[in-house]
């Protein structure tokens, strides 16, 4: 019952939550200067836009604003917006009013789904067993070594590390394709790139965490009692100092759902990322609140799952 209810009141805090974020996003986006017309009609070279009067540009904007309920006070654009958003139904978009926003972002959600799993994976993978090795190894240089790229990883941006490989991989080795989303050497620098901030992390916290654990009481017991050094980490230690990564691993995957922005635009990945970069610089106000609305709802269902995960490993959680 105390889950429940717990899970009861996060839901609730959840909720509160979004609607704050909607309504933060919206009067930033009201507060930032120029529109979707203005953008438009400096990009636009050619076409009926750019030659239209002043008058007539003024009718069309009206007529926009009416399709669109740009012409209501902002309090009740927010309203609105919320009505709706809480079923899933966002409408069409600025730049594309043929097509609604949940149909596009439901076409490329697994794309930036897809590139989250395999570069949290890559994390996991590489991470704990990393971890686990500098713990054993404590105070060698493989222990060095390990706990310097890993602290590389965790300070360079992500961004970087991509524009890094990119040059190495695809300009100068030619080995590599340098965007795209269609093939397996296409997601290779991608899911780095993206994974590799994550992984550094999670070593991190898996060396502290299994040092930890072998410095308790019960591994002394458990050493005294004539286990060997294998199975004691494998049956003791190694079980016990898993369990704190669980918590690292939640926060880091819903940070993924939203760190892929710009690795999406560099490699020109169809995820939510560049869909998020082109509603901003466009100006596409409702695919711009629902792509924020989307990613955060992302994060702290994530963050959620985590917490309950985190209480049926250790009986020892308990939530009032």
């Amino acid at each position: 019952m105390g889950l429940i209810k717990y899970i009861i009141r996060r839901l609730f805090t959840i909720f509160v939550s979004i609607v704050v974020v909607i309504i933060i996003t919206y009067i930033l986006m009201w507060l930032a200067p120029g529109d979707f017309f203005n953008i438009a009609q400096f990009q636009a070279s050619a076409g009926k836009v750019a030659t239209l009067t002043p008058e007539q540009l003024q009718v069309l904007i009206k007529g926009f604003e009416e399709k669109y309920g740009l012409n209501v006070p902002l309090w009740k654009q927010i309203w609105n917006y919320l009505k709706d958003a809480f079923r899933f139904k966002f409408g069409p978009s600025f730049s594309n009013p043929n097509e609604p926003i949940e149909v596009q972002i439901a076409r490329r959600f697994p794309v930036t789904f897809t590139l989250a799993i395999l570069s949290m994976a890559l994390a996991v993978l590489v991470g704990i067993p990393l971890g686990i090795i500098a713990a054993l190894k404590r105070n060698t240089w493989i222990d060095y070594i390990s706990m310097f790229f890993s602290m590389l990883g965790s300070i360079i941006p992500a961004y970087l590390i991509g524009v890094i490989m990119v040059l190495i991989f695809s300009v100068w080795l030619r080995w590599l394709p340098s965007s795209g989303w269609e093939s397996p050497k296409q997601m290779i620098m991608p899911v780095i790139a993206v994974g590799l901030g994550p992984m550094a992390v999670i070593a991190r916290f898996m060396r502290s965490s299994l040092l930890d654990v072998l410095n308790q009481d019960y591994i002394r017991t458990a050493y005294a009692k004539g286990g060997t050094d294998r199975a004691v980490i494998m049956r003791h230690a190694l079980r016990n100092s898993l369990i704190p990564i669980v918590t690292i691993i939640g926060p880091q995957l819903a940070f993924l759902f939203t760190g892929t922005v710009w690795i999406e635009n560099l490699f020109r990945v169809p995820g939510l990322g560049q869909l998020f970069v082109n509603a901003a610089s466009m100006r596409d106000y409702p695919l711009l609140v629902t792509s924020t609305f989307i990613l955060s709802l992302s994060v702290m269902s994530m963050n959620l799952l985590v917490d309950i995960i985190y209480a049926f490993l250790d009986p020892r959680i308990k939530y009032e």
